[in-house]
């Protein structure tokens, strides 16, 4: 260039373009600005900024003069030209539109242009795009124009590079930031729903991409959405899909190593639905491992033609981190919690087997309890009978599937029971859908799917099982078994504990029996022995008086005085008798006994006697005694001016009330007479109270069962 006047016009506008360099002008305005410069200073009719996309396109972001129709943001096919030789060879390179092929020089003619000549744009070492001009027949491309080019190609490589340094660090930034909020929210215990769905629009947000998803691999070859982003994702958390080899869920499953896919090359329901409800072409998916395993995957989804970049599975592997330690803190969270719902369920039974509760409430309690704890939807505690069959002591279920109390039928091999039987040990069951016996298709037919359990041993011996069960296709978790025998060990303590309470309930009523009828034979010996040779004496001395004459008067005062003293040994012997075994008890009911008791009492007592029938004997006879007893108590120590006596058959049991209106203060552990009530009705399988704070009177309460 000879002309100064050209050549100070030429480095003032390359000054102008480094000033836009150094200021980090937005790259918008800068390629069209340096597109201007170029055009004006070298007196050309266009220029074209264009860069080069992978997937063998051009876009035009930058343009000066008459450059339609290649308008900025327009994008174009590498046809053959000067932009594809620029990019094959790395040189500028020129071409005759007059002749070429393809839409860039149909573009060209349509906007008068004849020839083209491209001028490649080097940043970080690869041909990043060209900086393209155009002749016409009028103002043909002038000579020298490439070397004129190249120190404002230059320019715009260092603004390429320095953007690009500025965005990898903007990038690196916004990545760092991200996973620090990620991090945040696993270092305060969020739930995994959280983790998941923060995930997943970190990852949209930090690669840019429409669409992310955080995926679970379940046991049943399927995988589940746990986390989304993006409205047109058309798989929303929940949803499950069976794992092929064609998709990136698949492959990742199948290998434990990243893995990208092509929608629009692979066949399937998957890509179908990906391609047509979201638009969605290519996918990388990178595996998250907790303890070795790949549990599951986060995948990237990209609706664009050139893919996902270079390093994207890198940068998903960080948030792939932070996921598998998010699942094992809430592992260990859950693990923890477990484990004290566990202790907390044990503590309760414990608490009813240590207060002798009743074998059916200890059964009960323990089948809600490992129920509720496992996540089970059924559970049945079942008794193996020497005679080979499986008889159902309790069961509790959500949705009325467990096998009715009481049923009995026999063990088979196609059932948990003959497995829990046969190795007396913990064990699982997958499935009864197959199952043909009796026990096998009564469980299948109650909707149960799957079961564990655990043996009862009851001192040594195979007693039954505790067995927990599911209606759903979903199996009881591993380990679930293990679980299930901490508490078939409490039921074995309850068995033991109401055996011996039972053994030692029936010991005392046969003690006490043994008394009632030790009384009776006194009763009746003092009535046909004692008191029948007293009446007979005393007839005599009747007799022996009416034959003493007149003038032995002192004789027959004697006499006299004797018959009194056997006719007060004779009402003794009535009251002691009825003391014993009340006659009046025996023949006319509880009813007529109860109220003589009250016409007796020197305290005025309010009595409702509703005993419509006659009860069991031994029952009769401890509510009367704890009446007679009661009554005797309030009349020599209570002080007080009136009792309330009440007495009703309800349910198949019986209960009895006495209250005073006296100072109260009674204990039965004093020797009040009351310790032998107590046993009395303890040993009916009944159950005593009493409630007497000072001042304030007292209340017995009884209750009986209505036993033969």
């Amino acid at each position: 260039m000879d002309d100064p006047r050209k050549l100070a016009e030429e480095q003032a506008a390359l000054r102008r373009v480094a000033m836009l360099v150094a200021r980090q002008a937005a790259p918008g305005d800068f390629f069209t600005a340096v597109a201007r410069e170029i055009q004006r200073t070298l007196e050309l009719p266009v220029v074209v900024i264009e860069r080069f996309e992978p997937d063998d396109t051009v876009t035009i972001i930058g343009a000066a003069g008459r450059h339609e129709p290649f308008r900025v943001g327009t994008r174009w096919p590498l046809d053959p030209g000067a932009s594809v030789e620029v990019r094959r060879t790395g040189r500028p390179a020129k071409a005759d539109y007059r002749e070429l092929p393809g839409k860039m020089a149909e573009g060209a003619r349509a906007g008068g242009f004849q020839t083209g000549l491209g001028v490649p744009i080097v940043a970080g070492g690869t041909i990043w795009g060209a900086i393209v001009t155009t002749g016409t027949e009028a103002e043909p491309l002038p000579d020298g124009a490439e070397e004129r080019f190249t120190a404002f190609t230059e320019l715009v490589a260092v603004a390429i590079s320095n953007a690009k340094a500025r965005e990898d660090l903007r990038l690196v930034v916004e990545e760092q930031a991200s996973l620090r909020r990620v991090a945040t929210l696993v270092a305060q215990e969020a739930s995994r729903a959280e983790v998941f769905a923060a995930v997943a629009e970190e990852v949209a947000a930090t690669l840019g991409v429409r669409l992310t998803a955080v995926v679970r691999f379940e046991r049943d070859g399927t995988a589940t959405q746990v986390g989304v982003w993006g409205d047109a994702n058309p798989f929303p958390v929940g949803t499950s899909w069976e794992l092929d080899e064609l998709s990136a869920s698949g492959r990742v499953a199948k290998t434990g190593r990243p893995a990208r896919v092509d929608y629009t090359q692979v066949p399937g329901e998957i890509a179908a639905t990906l391609a047509r409800e979201a638009g969605i072409r290519s996918a990388v998916g990178v595996p998250v491992l907790v303890d070795g395993k790949p549990w599951g995957l986060i995948m990237a989804l990209s609706s664009e033609h050139q893919g996902l970049p270079a390093g994207t599975e890198d940068r998903l592997a960080e948030f792939t981190e932070l996921i598998a330690t998010a699942i094992a803190n809430a592992q260990a969270r859950d693990d923890l919690r477990g484990l004290a719902e566990e202790q907390a369920a044990l503590r309760r039974l414990a608490m009813l087997v240590a207060q002798g509760s009743e074998a059916a409430e200890v059964f009960d309690a323990v089948c809600v309890e490992t129920g509720t704890l496992i996540g089970a939807t059924t559970v049945n505690l079942a008794r193996f009978t020497s005679d080979g069959f499986n008889l159902t002591m309790a069961g509790w279920s959500l949705r009325d599937t467990h096998v009715p109390t009481r049923t009995r039928l026999p063990i088979a091999p196609d059932t948990i029971n003959a497995l829990i039987r046969d190795s007396v040990a913990p064990a699982r069951f997958d499935s009864y859908e197959h199952a043909t016996s009796q026990l096998g298709s009564l469980i299948r037919q109650r909707g149960i799917r799957s079961e564990v359990g655990a043996p009862v041993l009851v001192e040594g011996e195979l007693w039954g099982a505790l067995i927990a069960g599911t209606d759903s296709d979903e199996l009881l978790p591993t380990g679930a078994e293990q679980r299930v025998a901490s508490f078939a060990e409490l039921i074995a303590t309850a068995v033991a504990d109401a055996t011996t309470r039972s053994e030692l309930i029936a010991s005392r009523a046969r003690i006490i029996a043994a008394g009632d009828e030790a009384r009776r034979r006194v009763e009746r010996n003092l009535h046909d022995g004692a008191q029948q040779r007293l009446v007979s004496l005393g007839f005599d001395l009747q007799a022996l008086q009416a034959g003493l004459p007149p003038e032995h008067v002192n004789d027959r005062a004697e006499l006299e005085r004797i018959q009194g003293e056997i006719d007060a040994v004779l009402e003794e012997l009535r009251e002691l008798s009825q003391g014993l075994h009340p006659a009046l008890l025996h023949q006319g009911g509880l009813s007529r006994a109860l109220r003589a008791l009250a016409r007796k009492s020197p305290v005025p007592v309010t009595l409702d006697a509703n005993v419509p029938t006659r009860l069991p004997e031994p029952v009769e006879i401890a509510v009367y005694y704890v009446v007679s007893e009661s009554l005797a108590n309030i009349a020599k120590h209570a002080d007080a001016s009136k009792v309330s006596v009440s007495v009703a058959v309800d349910d198949g049991r019986v209960r009895a009330t006495i209250a005073d209106d006296g100072i109260g203060g009674a204990e039965a552990s004093r020797g009040s007479g009351l310790v032998g009530l107590v046993d009395r009705v303890e040993a009916l399988g009944g159950h005593f109270a009493l409630d007497s704070l000072p001042g304030a009177g007292t209340k017995v309460s009884i209750e009986l069962p209505l036993i033969g």
